[in-house]
Formats: C-alpha cells, sequence, structure tokens
C-alpha cells in the first residue's frame, strides 16, 4: 500500500528536473508523494490529463507506478506511454495535445540514480523558479482527492512515421556504427535507422540498465572508447552514441577522433545557413570559441546562453532560432523538425549531409579556428556549499575586474580565452571549462581558477 512520504530530501527538486538516488532519496512512496502533488498542482491550474513515460532503468517501472497512482488519485486522468525514450515522451505530448506531464528518467546519470522531467504546461520542461515553487507547494502536503482514469498509449509508429517525412538522404550509402550503450534507445534505434539506406553497425544494442560496457554519456569522450575502436575497425563513415534515455548524441569521426558537439554543430549550421530564413544560432556557455568564430564568420548571430535543455529548449523555441545546442549533446532543430531534442534524429540529420556530398566528417570540420580546451571538469562539492562557492569565485573575478558574464555561474573572458564555474543542476558538483589560444595560457587559466575552486570548496 502506497503511502505520503513526508520526510522528502529536499535536495532532490533540482534546477532542470526531480532526481536522486533510488532508494535512499526515490521510492515508490517518494514517486507516489510527488504523484499526489503533481496531480493536485496542475489540477488547480487547469490541466486535467497527464502524459507519463519511463526509461529502462530498474527502478522506473516502480517509480512510474507509484506516481501514476498518486496522479490518478487527484482525479487527474493518466495516458501511460510505457518503455520510451524521453523524446518520445516530448512527441508523445505533442500528438497528444497534452503538455502536462512527467518522464521517469535519470538521463546519463549512474544506474542508481532515476529522476522526473515533468512539465506543467506548454511552458515546457519545469525549471529553475518553476521547480523551486513546485517543492514549496510539495511540502505543504496539501493534496487533491479524486479518481482519474488510467489510459495505456504506444506512440511508437507515430514517432518513426515522423522520422519518415523529415528525413531524405541522398545518393551516397554511409557506413554507421550506432553504441546505444545498453540504454533506452535500444527499444527503437535499431528498426528506426533501418528505414534508411544506411550500413548500420550496432554495439551494446541490448537494454540493461546496468550499464555493463561504458557509463551512459556519450559526450565523455572515454565512454565512447569502445565505439572509436569499431568505426576503425570496420572503416565506418561515422560513429554515433547515444545517452541512456535518448535526446543526447555523441560523435566519432571516420579516423576514430572524437567530435564534440560544439563542433557537431559547427557541421549543422555550415549545411543549413542558406537554407533558413533567420540567421541565429543559439549555444550554451560552454561551448568553444570555435563555434562562435564559425558563425560570426557565416555571417549570422551567435546567441550565448545558459547551460540546461529545459532553458536552451525553450529559448530555441520561443525565439524562433532555426538551430541551437548546448555541449552537453542536447541539440535542436527547428527547421523541419518539432524543436525537441532527440539524439537518433541528431545523428540521422549528421548522416543525411554525408549522404549528400563526398567529404568525411573531418572534412566538414576544415577551415574551423582551432583552440586548446579541457573537458567538462567536475569537482564534487554538496548542494548546500556549491553555490557559495560559485559566488565566491564572481566576488574575486569582479574584484579584480574581469570581464564577465553571469547568466549561469560565471564565464570570464579574456584575450586569450575564457575559463568557465558553474554550479551542476544534475548533481552535487562544481563543473568548470577553459579554453585558450596555447597550452600555455590555458595551463595558466586553469591553475588560477582551480586554485579557487579548491580554496573555496573545503
Amino acid at each position: 500500500m502506497l503511502k505520503l512520504e513526508r520526510k522528502l530530501n529536499k535536495y532532490i527538486f533540482r534546477g532542470y528536473d526531480i532526481r536522486g538516488v533510488y532508494p535512499t532519496d526515490l521510492t515508490a512512496d517518494v514517486a507516489y508523494t510527488i504523484g499526489k502533488s503533481f496531480g493536485t498542482y496542475v489540477k488547480r491550474l487547469g490541466h486535467f490529463t497527464a502524459v507519463v513515460g519511463r526509461d529502462n532503468r530498474y527502478s522506473s517501472d516502480e517509480l512510474a507506478n507509484g506516481l501514476i497512482q498518486g496522479i490518478l488519485q487527484t482525479g487527474v486522468n493518466v495516458i501511460d506511454l510505457g518503455l520510451c525514450t524521453t523524446p518520445m515522451y516530448y512527441y508523445a505530448c505533442i500528438k497528444l495535445n497534452n503538455p502536462t506531464g512527467i518522464m521517469v528518467t535519470a538521463s546519463h546519470n549512474p544506474k542508481d540514480d532515476n529522476g522526473f522531467k515533468f512539465a506543467f504546461d506548454e511552458r515546457g520542461n519545469a525549471r529553475g523558479e518553476m521547480i523551486e515553487e513546485f517543492r514549496d507547494f510539495t511540502m505543504k502536503f496539501d493534496f487533491d482527492e479524486g479518481q482519474g482514469l488510467l489510459a495505456h498509449y504506444n506512440i511508437r509508429n507515430e514517432y518513426l512515421d515522423l522520422f519518415k517525412k523529415s528525413l531524405n538522404l541522398g545518393d551516397r550509402r554511409i557506413k554507421v556504427v550506432l553504441d546505444l550503450g545498453n540504454g533506452t534507445t535500444s527499444c527503437i534505434a535499431e528498426e528506426l535507422y533501418k528505414m534508411f539506406p544506411i550500413d548500420l553497425d550496432i554495439i551494446f544494442g541490448e537494454s540493461d540498465p546496468t550499464f555493463p560496457n561504458h557509463h551512459p554519456d556519450p559526450c565523455v569522450e572515454k565512454n565512447l572508447d569502445s565505439l572509436k575502436k569499431r568505426v576503425l575497425e570496420t572503416h565506418a563513415d561515422v560513429g554515433i552514441g547515444f545517452d541512456g534515455d535518448g535526446d543526447r548524441l555523441g560523435v566519432i569521426d571516420e579516423k576514430g577522433n572524437y567530435i564534440a558537439t560544439d563542433k557537431y554543430m559547427i557541421i549543422i549550421i555550415r549545411d543549413i545557413i542558406d537554407k533558413v530564413t533567420k540567421k541565429e544560432f543559439l549555444y550554451d556557455v560552454k561551448c568553444s570559441k570555435s563555434l562562435s568564430d564559425e558563425i560570426e564568420k557565416l555571417g549570422a548571430k551567435g546567441i550565448c546562453y545558459r547551460t540546461g535543455n529545459s532553458y536552451t529548449k525553450a529559448k530555441v523555441k520561443e525565439d524562433n532560432i532555426p538551430f541551437g545546442g548546448e555541449l552537453s549533446g542536447h541539440v535542436y532543430f527547428n527547421d523541419n523538425w518539432p524543436c525537441f531534442d532527440s539524439g537518433l534524429y541528431a545523428g540521422l540529420r549528421l548522416i543525411d549531409i554525408l549522404s549528400k556530398t563526398d567529404k568525411s566528417v573531418s572534412e566538414l570540420l576544415e577551415g574551423i579556428n582551432e583552440y586548446y580546451s579541457t573537458e567538462e571538469l567536475k569537482f564534487t562539492s554538496s548542494d548546500e556549499k556549491k553555490f557559495g562557492i560559485v559566488d565566491k569565485i564572481k566576488e574575486y573575478c569582479l574584484s579584480k575586474k574581469y570581464d564577465i558574464n553571469d547568466i549561469d555561474g560565471v564565464r570570464v573572458t579574456f584575450n586569450y580565452g575564457w575559463a568557465l564555474v558553474r554550479c551542476s543542476n544534475t548533481g552535487p558538483n562544481i563543473t568548470a571549462r577553459f579554453e585558450a589560444d596555447t597550452k600555455e595560457n590555458l595551463e595558466k587559466l586553469q591553475k588560477e581558477f582551480i586554485d579557487l575552486i579548491n580554496k573555496y570548496n573545503i
């Protein structure tokens, strides 16, 4: 028998979603409580049906069931999608003309984590103050009673049809290796990619939420080592990896080199620049100057925005920007695609470009400005402390009269490079990234700001 959990860990309410460790932070009772709160909250906003989907994690079925029961017992109806990728959930909300819903997923987090991405209404995924308000509402435990109706819906065929309508590959047949990382894309990727004239090879295609082969984050280069090896062994044109819930991608070129998302974005922007009316493109504060340089060279406008797919996707949609993305692998096509992040679609857009040219992935990146940069670096820090640490670093930068952008943490620009320090919204971490014109300047930047992080993170 499910019951209200009145000792919720308030730190599961994060910047973009609800996320925690199962069964420490998240249990069936916690999910039921969140469901009761969500149902009550959206009902009072005038919404009476919620769409619910879940990824392939072992805990997702239990948490989804608890969540659904909680929502139903407020008098709100539920449309249960069952197992699906997060992009399939997004498309179901569009097809059902129902923006209210919850996706049970922890995306790229470790196997014992889980969480809820949720939307109250047409504003899209809850974020920032929206989540803080929902947290405070939940903690009052003032929930409605009622009995909603449960329906089941399979979005699979309609989702496949969306890809057929959105893509028309060229004459060159591309050899592709997919790394599904044992995640949720295993439920649809093979069937989807086989709809197109592609020579397809798949690794780690079995659903296994213990993620036995590598961590399900395709934007950490070491996680794609097996994909690199397979691309070289099979002489493939490209390798593409996906995260745990299928909304992000990572790319390996024909030489086995990792292609960061900001470079992937350069390929896409070069391809669509003459096909779109609005010459504006959005990227997040973690992206390389290579990208902003290229946008400028193409005579377009670059928009540097805060990190977080809930924010970046909403901004692309609200401002009708034709394409945007962030370093973490979320990209948003707003030309002939309905502006939600799908790793499988992003991969096919790259394959589409390759199928219409004789160039390789590496050749499509010729002529870009190159810089020395780090990966995104993580420094463990408690949720209680991390925001104060970033505030102290901001104060330091202001005292030095540095040129800063504080839309998301602190991004400091120098004439030779930049440094970024910000709070992770998905875990108890401070993240940092550095880029410079020389190795020496990169080391100088790293030392200054990592020393600051370590100084304040005690």
